[in-house]
C-alpha cells in the first residue's frame, strides 16, 4: 500500500487504524459507549485494566513495516522512497486474464467474466495516472513560504507585550477578517512557555475583535486571556480551550433576532479541557465534542452537540439538532426545552434527562446564565433571568449515568466524611 501511494504521488501515509491493532484492538466498535473490553478505549478503571498494550509493539511494528518497503523498493531497483514518488510510469494495469482468470481454482464462469470485463473497460485512468513533464519535482524539495511574520498573531504579541513579561494588564481592539486563522494561538503559546499551565492572572490581555474571523479563532486559548468579538466566526473557534475566556455577539447596530441566527461555524469547542465561551446566537454542527472541561453557553445548536463529551458543563438556550450526547460520558448539560420534544433529539445510550429541580444545580444554571448576559449582554439571558422561575421549569438536565453515579458516591464520602467530623469534634 505504502509503495502504490507514493507512485501516485504520496508523501505522509497514516497509521491510525493499524497502530492501535497493535496496541491490543480488536474492532469492536464499542469506543463510543465506554465498554471497550480491551481497555483501550474506555475511562471504566476495570476495563481500562485489561490494556496490555506497549510503545515497544509500535516500534517493533514499524520498523518491520519500513523493512518491508525497502525489501520493495530493493525489488524494483531503487535506493530511496523519494526515486518513486509520483512516477505513475512505473504502474501498469492487470491484464483481462489477471483480473478475471479463465482458468485455475479462482477461474469464473464465461458469463461473469464477460460482464466484469464489459465494466472494467469503462474505468479510464489516464488523469489518475498521468505525469507531468519538464522540470517540476514529484516530491518536496522547497520549504514553503508560510508567510508567518504578517499573521494577526504578530500583533496581538506586540501589543500585548507588558502583560508577557510583566502580567499588566492590557486593552487592545483589532479589525479581523477570515483570512486571519488561528487568531491567539501565537499569543497563546508565548504565554504558555513562560507561564506554563497556570497562564496568567484573569484579565490581564483583554483583546476586542470586530469583524469575521477565520477558522480556529481563540483556538488553544490559555488562562488570564480574554477574547470579544463582535462579529462571527468560522469552524473550528474555540478548539482545545485551555483556560481562557471568548464571548462572541453579532455586531451591536444589528437588527436581527441574534437567537435565531448562526453566528459560529461547524466544531467549536473540539477538545477543550478548561476556559470560558459564550455566544449570543447559535453554533453548527458537532460543537462541544470531546469536551473535557470548559464551560459553554450558546443559544442553538446543529447536530451531534457534546458528542463524546468527558467533562465541563454546557448550556443550550435552544434547540438542537439531532444526536445530542452521543457517547458522552462525563460533564453535564443543560438545554432549555421550549418546545418540549428534546428527547426525540438527544441520544440516550448513555445519559438520562431530568428536570433541574435539585437547587445546587439550579443555581449552578443561573450563575452560568448570568455569566452569559455579562459578556454577551444576550436579550434572550436577559429575558430568562427577569422570570427565572418560570424559564427554569423549561430545561433539561443531561447528565451521563454512569458520571452521575460517581457524583452521587462523592456526595456520599463528603457526607460521611462530614458526619466523622462532627463526631470526632463532639
Amino acid at each position: 500500500d505504502i509503495i502504490l501511494m507514493a507512485l501516485l504521488g504520496a508523501e505522509e501515509f497514516s497509521f491510525g487504524t493499524a497502530a492501535l491493532i497493535v496496541l491490543g484492538c480488536v474492532m469492536m466498535r464499542k469506543c463510543n459507549l465506554n465498554t471497550c473490553p480491551m481497555g483501550v478505549a474506555t475511562q471504566d478503571p476495570k476495563l481500562r485494566a485489561h490494556f496490555r498494550g506497549s510503545y515497544k509493539y509500535l516500534i517493533n511494528y514499524f520498523r518491520f513495516l519500513a523493512e518491508e518497503v525497502r525489501e520493495y523498493l530493493a525489488e524494483m531497483g531503487y535506493t530511496s522512497l523519494n526515486d518513486i514518488i509520483g512516477h505513475t510510469e512505473l504502474i501498469v494495469r492487470k491484464t483481462d486474464e489477471e483480473v478475471v482468470p479463465a482458468t485455475g481454482p479462482d477461474a469464473v464462469e464465461p458469463e461473469v467474466a464477460k460482464s466484469i470485463k464489459e465494466k472494467a473497460d469503462l474505468l479510464d485512468f489516464t488523469r489518475l495516472l498521468h505525469r507531468e513533464t519538464g522540470h517540476c519535482s514529484l516530491y518536496h524539495t522547497t520549504e514553503q513560504i508560510h508567510d508567518l511574520d504578517n499573521v494577526l498573531d504578530q500583533q496581538l504579541i506586540r501589543g500585548a507585550q507588558r502583560a508577557i513579561e510583566n502580567q499588566e494588564e492590557v486593552n487592545l481592539d483589532f479589525a479581523i477578517k477570515n483570512t486571519d486563522r488561528a487568531a491567539g494561538v501565537m499569543l497563546s503559546g508565548m504565554i504558555a512557555e513562560k507561564y506554563g499551565e497556570a497562564g496568567l492572572p484573569d484579565k490581564t490581555v483583554n483583546v476586542k475583535f470586530k469583524g469575521s474571523a477565520g477558522q480556529s479563532f481563540g483556538a488553544f486559548l490559555v488562562k488570564g486571556v480574554d477574547f470579544k468579538l463582535e462579529g462571527e466566526t468560522n469552524d473550528y473557534f474555540a478548539k482545545g480551550l485551555s483556560g481562557g475566556r471568548i464571548s462572541i455577539l453579532p455586531p451591536i447596530r444589528s437588527n436581527f433576532s441574534a437567537e435565531d441566527n448562526i453566528i459560529a461555524g461547524n466544531t467549536g469547542l473540539y477538545g477543550a479541557t478548561s476556559g470560558e465561551l459564550y455566544i449570543n446566537g447559535k453554533v453548527g454542527e458537532r460543537f462541544g465534542v470531546r469536551n473535557s472541561g470548559a464551560v459553554a453557553v450558546i443559544e442553538g445548536a446543529g447536530d451531534h452537540c457534546c458528542e463524546y463529551m468527558t467533562g465541563g458543563r454546557v448550556v443550550v438556550l435552544g434547540e438542537t439538532g439531532r444526536n445530542f450526547a452521543a457517547g458522552m460520558s462525563g460533564g453535564v448539560a443543560y438545554v432549555w426545552d421550549k418546545n418540549h420534544n428534546f428527547d426525540y433529539f438527544c441520544n440516550m445510550d448513555m445519559v438520562e434527562i431530568n428536570l433541574v429541580e435539585d437547587s445546587t444545580y439550579r443555581k449552578e444554571l443561573h450563575e452560568l446564565i448570568r455569566q452569559h448576559y455579562l459578556y454577551t449582554g444576550s436579550k434572550l439571558a436577559r429575558t430568562m433571568l427577569d422570570d427565572w422561575n418560570h424559564y427554569v421549569e423549561d430545561f433539561i438536565q443531561v447528565v451521563p449515568i454512569e458520571y452521575k453515579r460517581v457524583l452521587q458516591e462523592e456526595q456520599v464520602k463528603k457526607l460521611q466524611q462530614k458526619i466523622a467530623d462532627m463526631q470526632r469534634d463532639y
